[in-house]
């Protein structure tokens, strides 16, 4: 007689519906980092466990039912964090489908929902979503408790942290889990064996330096969390954040990261390498011993990750580049002091700016510029000011952001409070779908912020000017791929004003959305 499975944990995923056409081939596939570090929680708790990637194998809600039903587990768990914070909303529309269609065809397996939206939005995702149950907070340690509860002589339900669930139609919520605080013990690493490691691609720009050559590509967190407070991000909506806790930031050991990295590349070839770390280019200490560490090695890898303006520091430089870290992911943002500042981003004028970028090229580290349009304080002039600046600063790719309300957010919390419309979906959140709906501000309404931001894409990604430094830095292939990515429509049904009139208020649009 065969022993049941405890756990399968499902990676929910939609490219068609949040990137359109640019899913397809354009868009990077990530591994699910968080549904792995909790498969390795899991099984180094004695329990079996396996993981669905329904993203990477392009899975419909109903073959994920369809394979949990054929496995028949103990629990499943639905993790819902994207490849960066901001990413973990736009797949709650496949997570919820997952659920319900789990639930027709494996009627006798709970459904447990964790991530970040899930973290921000408890109650709501637990009536809405089809799941039995939801957790607030990273998830570890629920899933293990919840486990050792669906076991006959397991703890009450009552007495699983970070549970929220329904009973007699009353929604309770449990106490709060505890943060992981040591990483190397409780989250020592991704379950790479449970992964479909041959389907996973670097973005396209990542591979500007290596003639377009994507795969075999991996990712990986060196820490947690963020000691920012930026108004638009939603990093932190799994903490519960008090004065003796202020932030959610938290190290990995050098150690443990080198380990991982070298099984990376011997087992699985992995070259291109992302450090997902909502920002790693911070503590010196932390970032030395790593690419030290990658040196001594003699580990060979295509890496880029994220900074801020503020952050990049002149004697980083060399370290950073000899270890392959040959892209840096800078959050500029706008070009408006004032509109940062009221997103608490940086204190950083332009000067600055134009004078780190340039270090970063005097290194030969190539830059990734993230502009935002439609902050609060955003007018037209501003966000033109914002495309000047990135058509100036010619860095050797750029994203092009709209101003969202991600639930968990700062911004959510202001949008909530003003009664401003946000998406019908929740894959209007993503910023490429047909649903995108961005946020107004006081000068402009949101659909001539989503018209401005596909007019800089377009404005950027044809510049004569940009394409000649691609042509001369990666080569002409690469400067053709460009115009081909530039080429691809997207279909926005929010870029007409009348097309959001016609939602309705607010309160009869999150009704809607409910339904």
């Amino acid at each position: 007689m065969s022993t049941q499975q405890d756990l399968v944990i499902v990676n929910p995923g939609s490219r068609q519906e949040i990137y359109q056409a640019l899913g397809r081939e354009l868009t990077a596939i990530e591994p699910p980092l968080w549904a792995g570090m909790l498969a390795t929680f899991a099984r180094n708790r004695g329990y079996s466990v396996s993981i669905i990637d329904a993203e990477a194998e392009n899975l419909s809600p109903t073959a994920v039912g369809e394979r949990v039903a054929s496995i028949n587990p103990r629990l499943l768990a639905v993790v819902v964090y994207g490849h960066q914070p901001s990413a973990s909303t736009q797949n709650m529309t496949a997570a919820g489908q997952i659920c319900r269609e789990s639930k027709r065809l494996a009627s006798d397996t709970p459904t447990l929902l964790i991530g970040g939206h899930v973290s921000a939005l408890p109650e709501r995702t637990l009536r809405e979503e089809g799941s039995d149950f939801v957790c607030q907070g990273e998830g570890a340690h629920t899933i293990a408790v919840l486990l050792e509860h669906l076991k006959a002589s397991g703890p009450a339900l009552s007495d699983v942290p970070g549970l929220w669930y329904l009973a007699g139609g009353r929604v309770q919520a449990n106490m709060p889990a505890p943060i992981i605080a040591d990483l190397d013990t409780d989250l020592p690493g991704v379950a790479w064996d449970l992964l479909p490691m041959e389907r996973y691609r670097a973005h396209n720009w990542h591979c500007f330096n290596t003639s377009l050559n994507r795969q075999p590509y991996a990712s990986i967190y060196t820490t947690l969390g963020c000691p920012y407070k930026c108004t638009f991000c939603c990093i932190n909506a799994p903490f519960r954040l008090t004065p003796d806790r202020p932030n959610s930031y938290r190290f990995r050991g050098a150690t443990r990261v080198l380990d991982e990295l070298q099984l990376l590349q011997e087992k699985y070839g992995v070259r291109n390498l992302k450090i997902a770390d909502e920002m790693f280019v911070l503590n010196e200490k932390h970032v030395f011993a790593i690419c030290d560490g990658i040196v001594e090695r003699g580990l060979d890898f295509n890496i880029w990750a994220y900074a801020r303006v503020d952050t990049v520091k002149d004697h980083f430089l060399d370290k950073l580049k000899a270890a392959g870290v040959n892209w840096l992911a800078l959050g500029i943002e706008s070009a408006s002091k004032h509109v940062r500042d009221g997103v608490e981003k940086g204190r950083f004028g332009s000067e600055q700016i134009i004078e780190v970028v340039r270090k970063i090229e005097a290194a030969e580290i190539n830059i990734i510029g993230n502009y935002i349009f439609g902050l609060p304080d955003d007018d037209q002039s501003s966000m033109q000011e914002t495309l000047d600046l990135a058509l100036e600063l010619r860095t050797d790719f750029g994203n092009f952001y709209s101003a969202m309300a991600y639930p968990g957010s700062k911004l959510y919390e202001m949008a909530v409070q003003q009664g401003w419309r946000l998406p019908p979906t929740w894959n209007g959140f993503s910023q490429h779908a047909v649903d995108t709906l961005p946020l107004p501000t006081e000068h402009v309404s949101a659909s001539e912020v989503l018209r401005f931001r596909d007019h800089a894409f377009q404005v950027y990604f044809n510049d004569p000017a940009y394409l000649a430094k691609v042509t001369a830095r990666f080569g002409a292939s690469t400067a053709d791929h460009v115009r081909e990515m530039a080429a691809v429509p997207l279909e926005r049904r929010f870029a007409d004003e009348a097309a959001v009139e016609a939602l309705g208020t607010p309160q009869q649009l999150d009704g809607r959305m409910a339904a």
